[in-house]
């Protein structure tokens, strides 16, 4: 686990340690494999922690399926994954020197970006490419003994957007001579139980009827009371009509379930082979 002035654990969000505490940022490295997530609020997993604080989150149920392999050694899996981020802003922020630059040990880093860049980045056909050749230079810099692993996006918004940010993936991954997991097959597959099984709900209050506002009460966000959120399905009987009512496609923490058992699946074999006790 991190040491982060000895009192937070990695459940919490990384903003928010770095509001609570001065101190720097440091990993437990002696005697556990190392594995760090960057990526934007589909790996940070904000609106879930929010409601479910001790989780289990993304890096922890990565953790816990890594540890059910006996033959492999412990891991410390941290989530450096913060909502609205893309890999620019990573960069320029200073974040990542912050943040990701200094930790000890690192084995494997896995970055999940693509999303916020088709949003903020312009000319993301070039400028995408240029800033993931970037920051995977500074990790390489940084990380010399570390694995680098392109992760591809999951499904979000259309599905020819999704395709063009991957084919970007794919094609920086293989430029750069480092791993690719591609994670979009499988949520798109677990979508195809149930469209709207692995999102949150999050809709603005105004849009409730007015008759049914009192009735939502306990599931307005707190310190945003225009807001209604839940994690999961009990409430489409009655709003699900609602057009909207399944717009936000962010994962709830099924969907965290998803994306962290097929990370453990593709790790497993690959620390296996490196690190795996002898029997």
């Amino acid at each position: 686990m991190m040491r982060i002035c000895n009192s937070l654990s990695l459940s919490i969000a990384f903003l928010t340690i770095t509001l609570l505490c001065a101190g720097p940022v440091h990993a437990e490295h002696d005697g556990k494999v190392q594995i760090l997530l960057l990526g934007d609020s589909t790996t940070e997993g904000s609106v879930p922690r929010r409601h479910i604080p001790k989780g289990p989150h993304l890096e922890d149920v990565i953790r816990e399926l890594l540890a059910a392999e006996k033959d492999l050694p412990p891991t410390n899996v941290i989530n450096l994954g913060l909502s609205g981020e893309y890999i620019r802003r990573l960069l320029d922020s200073g974040r990542y020197d912050k943040a990701a630059s200094k930790l000890p040990g690192i084995d494997y880093v896995l970055i999940r970006y693509g999303l916020n860049d088709n949003a903020y980045r312009e000319n993301l056909a070039e400028n995408f490419p240029k800033d993931y050749h970037e920051l995977i230079g500074r990790v390489k810099n940084d990380h010399p003994k570390a694995t680098i692993i392109v992760t591809t996006v999951i499904p979000y918004g259309d599905e020819a957007t999704s395709v063009r940010l991957n084919q970007l993936n794919e094609q920086v991954a293989k430029a750069e001579g480092v791993l690719l997991f591609d994670l979009y097959p499988r949520y798109a597959a677990e979508l195809n139980r149930g469209p709207d099984m692995l999102n949150y709900r999050r809709f603005p209050l105004d849009k409730i009827p007015e008759n049914r506002r009192e009735f939502v009460k306990p599931f307005v966000v707190a310190g945003n009371p225009g807001t209604v959120e839940v994690l999961d399905n009990r409430l489409d009987a009655h709003f699900g009509h609602l057009p909207g009512w399944f717009g936000d496609r962010h994962p709830n923490l099924a969907g965290y379930h998803v994306i962290g058992d097929e990370t453990a699946k593709f790790l497993t074999p690959i620390i296996r082979k490196q690190f795996a006790k002898p029997q």
